[in-house]
């Protein structure tokens, strides 16, 4: 395969070659260049708030199928590892419990809840046993408020990825914000989740794909922010229109905030409105089919249903439509790649960009 390759100045750059989405081979290499090395939500620290407890999770069923365990130790600090027996490959915790150790039901091998071995039934004969090589691996993890990521192999740390949130959003009580199962759901897209991906990085569709969202929002300033690995659309909303209550000292205060939009490379959103936050989760599952989660998190019901983010299954429908559309316009034998709006695609440019840094790695 030929490298890809997006120029670093916008105002003269192709976009990926449509190659990139039509290619098994490019497909398959994200899996361990792109999806293992980087940060993937999981789940949100109410899950896990007793002593004891476990939560096993698979990191991005099918793409990368790693199971992992959430446990939070009798001495109160949760960890991440490894969810296979450091024997024989056995899974060790299959469903959400209470135990006071890890034991595999395969031959017995126990580990403590920091992951260490213990026991293994019938090994006194080995020699030089046991290693630490029969501990639970430790997966890296961490947190912004209650929403826990988990990476493989991360190649940046996590407060390089979301220390700009961090610092943006400091004036946002994001531990109190409250799962909601009933508002969240599930999408299948038939296209590549990287069109996903880009589709959800430019206003410059909103105007033609989405006319609610447009006429609540002030579209002559919707801008994009880069960061390293990550950036911002930060969408005010027009006048009379619901916009946060941004205290003094937050450094869009005096700004009619409609939405803060954030994108995490590769594959999640951060999409904060006054109500609460949408968190929304690219699962690749397959070459051309996409599996995207909606979950919701609400910290201020009585402004549900209003603005930017009123309308949130109408905006994703929308989308699906002109995504799908674009999967089928991709595989056109006369179709190579096109050209970047050098004021509204910013985002869409870098995506790229990350991308072929990651996979001509």
């Amino acid at each position: 395969m030929k490298s890809l390759f997006v120029d670093p100045d916008i105002s003269i750059a192709s976009t990926i070659a449509s190659e990139f989405y039509t290619s098994p081979d490019w497909y398959e290499l994200t899996r361990e260049k792109i999806f293992a090395r980087t940060w993937q939500f999981c789940l949100h620290s109410d899950d896990l708030r007793l002593s004891r407890q476990m939560i096993p999770f698979t990191l991005l069923p099918g793409m990368l199928d790693e199971p992992i365990l959430f446990v939070r130790g009798d001495d109160e600090v949760l960890r991440c590892l490894s969810n296979v027996c450091t024997h024989r490959g056995n899974l060790l915790v299959e469903a959400p419990c209470m135990a006071e150790k890890i034991r595999c039901r395969y031959h017995g091998r126990r580990f403590n809840l920091c992951g260490d071995f213990i026991h293994m039934p019938e090994f006194e004969a080995a020699k030089n046993f046991p290693t630490e090589k029969e501990n639970l691996p430790a997966v890296p993890f961490d947190q912004i408020g209650k929403f826990i990521f988990a990476s493989i192999s991360p190649s940046a740390l996590f407060e390089d990825v979301f220390s700009e949130i961090k610092r943006r959003l400091f004036w946002l009580p994001l531990h109190e914000f409250r799962f909601d199962p009933n508002r969240s759901r599930d999408y299948l897209v038939q296209s590549h989740w990287a069109l996903y991906c880009e589709n959800y990085l430019e206003g410059l569709h909103i105007p033609f794909v989405h006319p609610a969202l447009r006429s609540v929002l002030d579209y002559a300033n919707y801008t994009t922010e880069i960061y390293r690995y990550a950036n911002l659309q930060l969408a005010l909303a027009n006048s009379g229109e619901d916009s946060f209550d941004l205290p003094e000292g937050a450094e869009d205060y005096g700004k009619n905030v409609a939405a803060y939009y954030y994108w995490i490379f590769p594959n999640t959103m951060l999409n904060f409105y006054p109500w609460g936050c949408s968190v929304n989760v690219v699962k690749p599952l397959g070459l051309s089919l996409t599996k995207v989660s909606f979950l919701t998190f609400i910290h201020d019901e009585s402004r549900l249903n209003r603005g930017a983010g009123g309308e949130l299954d109408k905006v994703e429908r929308e989308d699906e439509a002109v995504v799908e559309s674009v999967q089928k316009g991709i595989r056109s034998r006369l179709y190579q790649s096109g050209r970047y709006s050098p004021t509204t695609e910013q985002g869409t440019h870098h995506f790229h960009q990350l991308l072929c840094e990651f996979l001509n790695d």
